[in-house]
């Protein structure tokens, strides 16, 4: 992938997700405002960086306030040598392009079931496409993530390329946020 030539340098915080779910061995870092302002989107946004020098590329999330959050597994904190409480080195920069983002298995079955809107679809743009998935996953009830696939698939097949009334920032409607910290 080719990458912006906008390299950000900074220093943040690893910190302890509260709830981390079935993978307890991560931690995440929420990037400075001014960092974050010089991303192309507020929305999801995919990076090539390193921590403490070793490489990754991950996708940002948006946190709500105009800024991102960043997650960072357990073997990329190993080979970076750090760990949960340090203050690592961080250096970002984004991808010229995005890459195609992972299509949920409910999402593909219900486009595979809809020709009219799988058409549409392969005719959006790749910003376009991680709209649309990061819309129906930040659902947070199984029976409204079946509704947004529904609603989806029935936009899409009426010519719509793009979610609509979606803040993909959070920042208006404060869906989104960085995970709480543990004590």
């Amino acid at each position: 992938m080719t990458q912006i030539n906008t390299k950000s340098q900074f220093k943040a915080k690893l910190r302890r997700p509260a709830v981390p779910g079935s993978d307890t061995q991560w931690a995440f870092v929420v990037l400075p405002k001014e960092v974050s302002a010089t991303l192309p989107r507020r929305g999801r946004t995919t990076v090539a960086g390193t921590l403490n020098g070793h490489s990754f590329q991950a996708m940002l999330e948006p946190d709500g306030q105009l800024s991102h959050w960043l997650r960072l597994d357990q073997e990329l904190l190993e080979n970076a040598g750090a760990g949960i409480g340090d203050i690592a080195t961080l250096e970002i920069m984004p991808l010229e392009q995005e890459p195609e983002p992972e299509l949920p298995a409910d999402l593909q079955a219900a486009l595979a079931a809809a020709a009219d809107a799988l058409a549409v679809w392969h005719d959006t743009t790749t910003i376009a496409r991680i709209d649309w998935i990061h819309w129906i996953t930040s659902a947070k009830q199984a029976k409204t993530r079946a509704q947004r696939i529904s609603n989806a698939c029935d936009m899409l097949a009426g010519g719509k390329r793009r979610v609509c009334c979606f803040d993909q920032s959070g920042f208006y409607s404060k869906a989104f946020s960085a995970p709480k910290e543990t004590d």
